[in-house]
């Protein structure tokens, strides 16, 4: 059975790869949707590596770049919603999502480094 980071971490990065999706073939916006499927995409990626660490120094490291990653994202959500690329109703429902990650990731990362 995955844990809670895992699934929730992929799940976001599915979003992700719709909302890049959307940004190209509706807005016709490919800078900043490039940038948030590059972060949002590799919150997942780094939750992945981190499981099968090596040592749990390596576990933590890569936790905190899902962590990293997954401020980056929050930030490139902020300016899709400033810049008027996202509704209200779609930027509320993913930014939680992305808000949920970073204190799930918060809480691991300081477990983690409390215990090094």
């Amino acid at each position: 059975m995955e844990n809670i980071i895992v699934i929730k971490s992929k799940a976001f990065a599915i979003r992700i790869v719709k909302l890049s999706k959307y940004l190209n073939d509706s807005k016709k916006e490919y800078v900043l949707s490039k940038q948030i499927l590059k972060s949002g995409t590799s919150i997942g990626a780094n939750v992945k590596e981190a499981i099968r660490g090596q040592s749990k120094a390596d576990f933590y490291s890569k936790m905190n770049i899902a962590l990293k990653e997954a401020s980056e994202t929050e930030y490139w959500l902020e300016i899709l919603n400033e810049t008027d690329y996202m509704d209200n109703v779609l930027f509320k429902s993913i930014y939680s999502d992305c808000e949920e990650l970073i204190k799930i990731l918060m809480s691991i990362t300081k477990t983690q480094k409390c215990d090094s």
